[in-house]
């Protein structure tokens, strides 16, 4: 009897799913990009391509800026994609608040972040994925 239950046992575990994975955003290291008035605190960031961030976007401004960076956003994988804004090439940020959106960076490469609203008065920066 033993015999045949390790057998029905051992088929069972052959044909059972995979183990879901870990909650990749568990983990996700924190990068904070501050949006003042015509720039961005930092200018530049960089991400490692396939490492979970939680991008934390603050605008200290007196005005809405936006994370404008269409190329970026189109290659990461974003967890709540209802975060973009415009066709999915920005994220919209009011004056005094704050977004936290939940990312893994696509391909490595260079890629532009503006502010829409501002990039003529300067408000440009960019980002770096290695």
């Amino acid at each position: 009897m033993t015999t045949i239950f390790a057998r029905t046992l051992l088929a069972a575990l052959a044909f059972a799913p995979p183990a879901l994975a870990a909650d990749p955003w568990a983990h996700a290291e924190v990068v904070t990009e501050v949006m003042l008035d015509n720039h961005f605190e930092p200018d530049h960031l960089t991400f490692r391509s396939g490492q979970p961030y939680e991008l934390r976007l603050e605008n200290r401004g007196k005005d809405m800026h936006e994370f404008t960076a269409p190329t970026f956003l189109a290659a990461a994988r974003v967890r709540d994609k209802r975060l973009l804004a415009n066709g999915g090439t920005d994220i919209v940020v009011q004056a005094g608040k704050s977004v936290r959106i939940f990312l893994i960076p696509g391909p490595k490469g260079q890629y532009d972040l503006t502010c829409a609203d501002h990039d003529w008065d300067g408000m440009v920066g960019g980002i770096t994925v290695d």
